[in-house]
């Protein structure tokens, strides 16, 4: 998501058609154990659009930020306003954004977007000259590799953003324009920054193409060897709700999984997902359905429950701040903080689902269930302290009978409400459509 805007191999070879599919019905109980830990700190981050607020604003808000136990941060940069006339570079207020990010610790993904005025391939004349792909790939690749070695502290670079929608690739999407704007970009790095991590753009959605006849771009790309660089594949799964696009089908769980499977399957070491989320924004209505304050707070735990299960190698919440007037309606209210740096509901609930849950997850076990209801999702942890936990919700509602577990505490991260349970023959909490963390 270009929020600055006004307006806003073997496995690349193999059959997608499934991919893009509707998804599965859900028909019965998604009880989900990972297999791997989960430590907080390194495995969620959130974007942050620093370079929109003053020093005194991003500190306090960096500062809120760290209260949540995180450290990984996404910041993008808009080359066209970093040189917006050849050679002469505006970096005063980004080297001193690094500076702090350096001073306070933090973990940092840049990803540069746009071309600047003197290398747009747009027309003359043409709106939107920064959402064209620059003449000559290697321009842009020089600029990544100059910003790499002025800021050696970044952890990891990634290259453009949703390429695979028209309006960030103008006139038209191109995999092979791409391609070579990401393997020139890739040797420059290597050479500027060797052994930092380098990222691919993060595609919208799962990287279907508009016209691209039913292919995802991964798969596209295959054919310019993009599978062999060494690069995270990303990619940004929103969706209208935590689950789906469409009720009573688990596509988020479905497609998530294919693609990262099909993904690591080809050589590609990490997955990552470099945007997610929901606006709490009160429209008028604008392609996400309004869903409010509570809602955002609602389906942000949801998704992060659900994709701490999936086989991601960190994921990157969209965003950290609310934005002002620069942004369309919808995209100024995607932040955990409001504009004066306050938490909202959504930051509130996952501070305290991040209290619950403590800074990291050990791969758990479900526990037997009797009679759940059909909707339910489960995700089974054990924390580190050697606590059972069960993250679990169903729209439909209904009792969750838990034989074998005699006590247990219930948190509702939402509210801030807790309950002790106490029953001889097994604990029998009242599931709700919102997340409830059960702990044992």
């Amino acid at each position: 998501m270009n929020v600055l805007r006004v307006t806003k191999g073997a496995l690349f070879g193999l059959c997608t058609g499934w991919l893009l599919s509707a998804g599965v019905a859900s028909a019965a109980p998604v009880n989900l154990a990972p297999e791997r830990s989960v430590q907080w700190k390194d495995f969620l981050g959130v974007n942050a659009h620093f370079l929109w607020f003053t020093p005194a604003q991003y500190q306090k808000q960096i500062e809120q930020y760290q209260k949540l136990g995180l450290e990984w941060v996404r910041v993008d940069l808009h080359w066209d306003r970093l040189e917006p006339k050849e050679g002469q570079y505006q970096l005063v207020e980004l080297d001193a954004l690094n500076r702090t990010l350096n001073e306070q610790h933090l973990k940092s993904l840049f990803y540069m977007v746009g071309s600047a005025p003197f290398i747009t391939s747009a027309p003359a004349g043409a709106p939107f000259q920064d959402q064209y792909p620059p003449r000559d790939p290697n321009v842009y690749a020089q600029r990544m590799a100059l910003l790499a070695k002025r800021y050696p502290n970044v952890d990891a670079w990634q290259v453009w953003n949703e390429q695979n929608l028209p309006n960030n690739w103008r006139p038209k999407v191109d995999p092979q324009g791409y391609g070579k704007l990401l393997l020139a970009t890739h040797l420059a790095l290597k050479a500027a920054a060797p052994g930092k991590t380098q990222v691919i753009g993060g595609m919208a959605y799962y990287s279907q193409m508009p016209d691209g006849g039913g292919k995802l771009m991964f798969e596209a790309l295959g054919g310019y060897g993009v599978q062999k660089l060494d690069a995270v594949a990303a990619y940004h799964p929103y969706s209208m709700t935590p689950e789906t696009d469409e009720l009573g089908k688990n596509e988020v769980l479905l497609r998530g999984n294919q693609l990262n499977g099909m993904l690591q399957g080809a050589g590609i070491r990490q997955v990552w997902a470099t945007e997610f989320g929901w606006s709490s924004y009160a429209g008028p209505e604008e392609m996400q359905p309004i869903i409010g304050r509570a809602g955002q707070a609602d389906y942000t735990l949801r998704r992060i429950a659900l994709m701490s299960a999936q086989n991601y190698q960190r994921i990157f919440l969209f965003a950290l701040s609310d934005l002002d007037d620069r942004a369309t309606v919808r995209d100024r209210e995607y932040g955990l903080l409001d504009l004066n740096g306050d938490p909202k509901p959504v930051y509130d609930a996952l501070a305290r689902l991040l209290d619950i849950t403590g800074p990291r997850l050990l791969p758990g076990r479900t526990p037997k269930l009797i009679a759940p209801p059909d909707d339910l999702f489960s995700v089974a942890w054990t924390r580190a302290d050697g606590k059972h936990l069960l993250m679990f919700w169903s729209a439909k509602g209904g009792v969750l009978k838990v034989p074998g577990v005699a006590r247990a505490e219930l948190f509702d991260p939402l509210s801030g409400q807790q309950q002790s349970l106490n029953q001889a023959d097994g604990v029998a909490p009242q599931s709700k459509s919102s997340l409830q963390v059960l702990v044992w």
